[in-house]
């Protein structure tokens, strides 16, 4: 019997072997499709037999437990991200313009579901590029091409309130917005260069000009405050002889008192006429 019993016995074995690696198999497998994890910077969209969950809010970071085989979790990113788009307009005035905007933006968190709903993944190419390069040509044909450059920051702001608009209507936050480059034709830069070479030498013409100009008026008020000493001086020598001619009017022995404090002590060494010293020193008696 123990013969016949043997066999037996190790194929039962193997049996329950079979089974309890299948069990733990499909243990493993209901485990793994239970747990989900949303990784960091990230929202999870729950999707319920592959369609989203409108019901559920996004899952935050970390573990989370759902139905398995039923739900999946999509991580989407919620942090900053950035996207550059260069595009090519016409000015009001008709110049080609090529214009690259910059655009920080995030989904916003608690509306994701609705973004991956709408859009799935791909929005940057199905609701950013097309808003930007709309409105790049919208805007751009408001303005004249020199306007572009001198107006830039009221420029810049009709961009960046037009791309806000677009995107909030899909759940996508901007932060950022910025005009990294103007471009336009070779012709019409070269005129630009140009008008500006051209101001900046009338600018420093004028600039000479009002420079004589100060410089002359210099001379003239300098001119004149010599003119002005000059007649103050001759008519203080006029009053001078005047009040010499009234004093020698009324006191004859003036002259000789005028002589003596013009004197310095020595004799002169010319005489006048006969001997007689130029200057006569009065002698008192």
């Amino acid at each position: 019997m123990s013969r016949y019993e043997s066999p037996r016995v190790n194929a039962g074995a193997a049996k329950v072997v079979l089974i309890v690696l299948i069990v733990l198999v499909v243990a493993g497998l209901v485990a793994a499709s239970s747990v989900k994890i949303v990784d960091a910077g990230t929202r999870g969209v729950l999707l319920h037999w592959s369609a989203v969950d409108l019901t559920q809010p996004p899952l935050e970071e970390g573990l989370h437990f759902v139905t398995p085989f039923a739900d999946d979790v999509i991580n989407i990113e919620v942090r900053t991200l950035k996207y550059e788009r260069s595009t090519t307009s016409a000015s009001r005035d008709l110049q080609t313009v090529r214009t690259t905007v910059t655009v920080n933006y995030h989904p916003e968190k608690e509306m994701i579901h609705y973004l991956y709903k709408n859009l799935g993944l791909d929005y940057e190419n199905r609701v950013i590029q097309p808003a930007i390069e709309e409105t790049v040509k919208q805007v751009t044909a408001n303005y004249n091409a020199e306007e572009l450059i001198t107006k830039r920051p009221l420029v810049k702001a009709d961009i960046q309130d037009e791309i806000t608009d677009r995107l909030n209507e899909f759940n996508l936050a901007t932060e950022v917005i910025s005009i990294t480059d103007f471009e336009f034709s070779l012709l019409f830069s070269q005129a630009i260069e140009s008008k500006v070479e051209a101001e900046q030498k009338a600018f420093k013409a004028e600039n000479d000009l009002l420079r004589i100009q100060v410089e002359a008026q210099q001379q003239e008020a300098q001119a004149f405050g010599i003119a002005n000493a000059n007649i103050a001086e001759a008519e203080g020598e006029a009053k001078a002889i005047r009040i010499i001619n009234q004093a020698l009017a009324e006191n004859p022995n003036y002259l000789e008192w005028f002589k003596t404090r013009a004197w310095d002590g020595k004799l002169p060494l010319v005489v006048g006429e006969g001997g007689t010293p130029f200057i006569q020193i009065p002698i008192s008696p």
